[in-house]
């Protein structure tokens, strides 16, 4: 089967770097229309710079009603439901563990919005055309942080996480029924942005030595590893799978 989205409207939320920018790109060389979002205004510049079926979009993803105008306007350009809509803005935001009980509660806010709500704000935005539509997909970025502890030690990100995967699977009993999928990538680490760079570098060359003897393939991801597990879900040939969870790792034990 052809991965082919030629005729698709795609939406990606953090689209401005990493997992995001490789997710966009691989869309668009497969035929689709992508429309990526971020706040990041000089990296989602970038990432549109691949090619014109790129439509980038300022975006502040905890500004919910911002979120359903962009929405909107992708159904506009769509003529129709967003096809594939591909909630992966997350992250730490540059905070550092602290212990819970020196934990702000900023802290703790800020991580969640971004990381469980902005999804669910999208998803919330989309799912009345999607449902009319009788079709489509979502694809949700977890991390490998929402099946287990953190190597971040952030319990926001890490609860975040989980809940994310809980949120897929209560969307795929939703949405199961109106012919959408809804399931999530769960990376592993991959020093693809600032805060997976800082946090690989702190470990210095026996931590990562470590790390990467505990990956079976010996070797760290590249972001359109993530990209191609997230276009996997996008297509036909996952028609029959909805709720789960992809772990993509390098096979990290």
């Amino acid at each position: 089967m052809s991965l082919d989205f030629t005729g698709t409207t795609v939406a990606v939320t953090g689209a401005a770097t990493g997992f995001g920018r490789a997710i966009a790109h691989r869309f668009a060389r497969h035929g689709a229309r992508v429309h990526a979002a971020d706040l990041d205004a000089a990296g989602l510049a970038e990432t549109a710079a691949a090619g014109d079926s790129i439509v980038p979009q300022v975006l502040d993803l905890t500004d919910r009603p911002a979120v359903a105008d962009w929405i909107r306007a992708v159904e506009r350009d769509a003529g129709g439901a967003v096809g594939v809509l591909v909630n992966n803005a997350g992250g730490v935001l540059g905070r550092d563990f602290h212990p819970v009980e020196d934990t702000s509660f900023e802290d703790w806010e800020a991580i969640l919005r971004v990381n469980l709500e902005a999804g669910f704000t999208t998803t919330r935005a989309a799912a009345a055309a999607m449902k009319r539509a009788g079709r489509g997909r979502i694809v949700n970025v977890s991390s490998g942080a929402g099946l287990r502890a953190s190597r971040t030690g952030i319990a926001a990100y890490t609860s975040a996480k989980h809940a994310m995967i809980g949120f897929t699977r209560q969307m795929a009993q939703e949405f199961g029924p109106h012919g959408i999928t809804v399931n999530a990538v769960a990376p592993g680490l991959f020093a693809v942005s600032a805060g997976t760079r800082k946090q690989w570098d702190g470990y210095g060359p026996e931590g990562q030595r470590r790390v990467i003897e505990g990956l079976a393939l010996r070797r760290m991801g590249e972001a359109d590893d993530i990209a191609k597990a997230v276009m996997f879900f996008a297509s036909g040939l996952a028609d029959f799978v909805t709720g789960q969870v992809l772990p993509v790792n390098g096979g990290s034990f």
